[in-house]
């Protein structure tokens, strides 16, 4: 069986553990989130664009025979 820690323990060594975090800067953050949103949109016009193709193939393959 575990042996329990007591919460002022524990508490204890989380905000130690926390300060050995090497923390991003303001400007590191800034940075790394305007890239992730850029690729997000980036991403949403590839998806878009090939959905938008995969659907007038199929309309064209389907209509084919009328």
């Amino acid at each position: 069986m575990a042996s329990k820690t007591n919460p002022f323990a524990f508490l204890q060594q989380v905000r130690s553990e926390t300060s050995k975090v090497t923390w991003p800067s303001r400007r590191e953050t800034l940075i790394s989130t305007a890239m992730v949103l850029v690729m997000v949109v980036f991403a949403a016009l590839f998806f878009f664009a090939a959905d938008q193709l995969i659907s007038w193939l199929l309309s064209f393959v389907l209509n084919v025979g009328k």
